[in-house]
């Protein structure tokens, strides 16, 4: 990488080995404007995020990256409308095609009756994180997007968990036609609902309901095993007993990490001893009032999910603090 000289200030912008120009003092945004780039842009100041891009080769300048949540920027995501290069740099747009590679089944197995445990074996999984998503691909090319809820690099495996929607295409073929050995498309992975090894000390609160779970609990994990040191708690909800799942794994994770506390909760029907009635986000903020300084992952429906973040928001969580992941399902 060529770093200009106070006698060369032109950079070049490189986008899918096409090169562009940019001139001094002259934004990402408007480099690519000026040449007839196709750009997603609207306030231009930094504020909306619509011009999001991610360079690939190069380094940014700081102010570059703004008040983009920190999952965002170690992912060396970037505001082209804030970014005046100093050196070349290579970037990525959001609507490039993006790239697969091969992965092998190696388990399938249910979780509770509408929940499948698919974990696949996947060669290139380093820079894949917990809590992230990918989209899955089979041979005919249609395609879903799952969170991750393992932490790869250890295992390199990806782990997902599917449930069952009726009518759904990619689910039902899942759950009745897959088995070990098969291979499926994998994607680059996606989002910024992760945890980052800083602020051990940090308050967490995870809050899902159904397959939310997934994400949460690889978010758990790999907090876990980077020795977080504040206190965690998960609020995991279900309609009914029968939708949930891991409740003993969970309960053991929680009598071995004395900063971990877990809560099952169920939103209708009985409500068995050692479970919680009522709804997750609603027993969280009645068990965790004051998130002030607090972490937040919210994952799942996207109602619920709305509906946490304000009220997070409003017990003194800061917004770029709190990290969501809704599930919203596909119509075939």
């Amino acid at each position: 990488m060529t770093v200009k000289t106070t006698e060369n200030l032109m950079t070049t912008i490189k986008i899918d080995e096409q090169n562009y120009s940019c001139e001094p003092e002259e934004t990402v945004l408007d480099s690519l404007l000026r040449q007839n780039v196709e750009i997603s842009y609207a306030c231009k100041k930094g504020t909306c995020h619509s011009c999001m891009l991610r360079c690939t080769d190069g380094q940014l300048p700081a102010k570059s990256q703004g008040d983009l949540k920190d999952t965002l920027k170690i992912q060396n995501n970037f505001l082209a409308c804030l970014c005046i290069p100093e050196q070349d740099i290579t970037v990525a747009l959001p609507d490039q095609s993006e790239l697969f590679s091969e992965g092998t089944v190696v388990i399938n197995e249910m979780l509770n009756r509408n929940t499948i445990l698919l974990i696949i074996e996947c060669h290139d999984v380093l820079e894949y994180k917990a809590g992230q998503f990918v989209n899955l691909q089979r041979a005919d090319g249609l395609t879903r997007s799952y969170s991750i809820s393992n932490t790869p690099q250890e295992s390199k495996t990806l782990e997902f968990h599917i449930r069952r929607l009726p009518g759904g295409k990619f689910s039902e073929w899942v759950h009745e036609e897959i088995k070990v050995g098969d291979t499926l498309s994998v994607s680059e992975p996606k989002g910024h609902c992760f945890y980052i090894p800083e602020r051990k000390e940090q308050g967490i609160l995870l809050v899902g309901t159904g397959t939310g779970l997934a994400p949460l609990a690889g978010i758990l994990t790999d907090a876990l095993s980077h020795g977080h040191s504040g206190p965690i708690h998960l609020f995991h909800g279900s309609s009914v007993k029968e939708d949930l799942y891991r409740v003993e794994e969970m309960r053991q994770l929680s009598e071995q990490n004395q900063n971990f506390h877990y809560t099952p909760c169920i939103s209708g029907g009985d409500v068995p001893e050692g479970f919680y009635q009522g709804r997750a986000n609603t027993v969280a903020l009645s068990e965790v009032s004051n998130l002030s300084g607090w972490r937040v992952f919210l994952c799942g429906h996207p109602e619920m999910i709305n509906e946490m973040k304000t009220a997070a928001f409003l017990s003194g969580a800061s917004i770029a603090d709190i990290y969501t992941d809704a599930f919203h399902v596909a119509t075939d």
